[in-house]
């Protein structure tokens, strides 16, 4: 499994959100440089987002979920064009950020 994992789903459906593209990027002073890029799959996961065996360097680093193409291949308006969640890796351990989504709000916390 991936050092960093992801599950998004969408509470307006009650299911888990497929086919949101999202990029991890880490932050290199002032500027981002993006690491991998990935969309999820049937259950709203991406389980090989890094290769099972990459650890990340100890920083800052982001998850742009490109929210819009989401919502508009489900043909719902929506308010956020995409989702960025900026996180720190404090140690050599998996971390889950999972996404509760839907068209006009969103939350997000440290998964397991």
């Amino acid at each position: 499994m991936s050092q960093i994992t992801t599950h998004i789903l969408d509470t307006t459906l009650g299911r888990p959100a497929q086919g949101v593209t999202i990029a991890l990027s880490a932050l290199h002073g002032e500027a981002w440089q993006e690491l991998a890029r990935g969309r999820t799959n049937p259950d709203g996961r991406i389980p090989d987002l890094l290769p099972k065996d990459q650890q990340l360097p100890l920083g800052t680093y982001r998850m742009k979920f490109f929210t819009q193409e989401y919502f508009e291949q489900q043909g719902t308006a929506n308010f956020y064009p995409f989702v960025e969640i900026v996180f720190n890796v404090l140690a050599a351990e998996h971390y889950h950020i999972p996404l509760l989504l839907n068209p006009f709000g969103y939350s997000t916390y440290r998964g397991s």
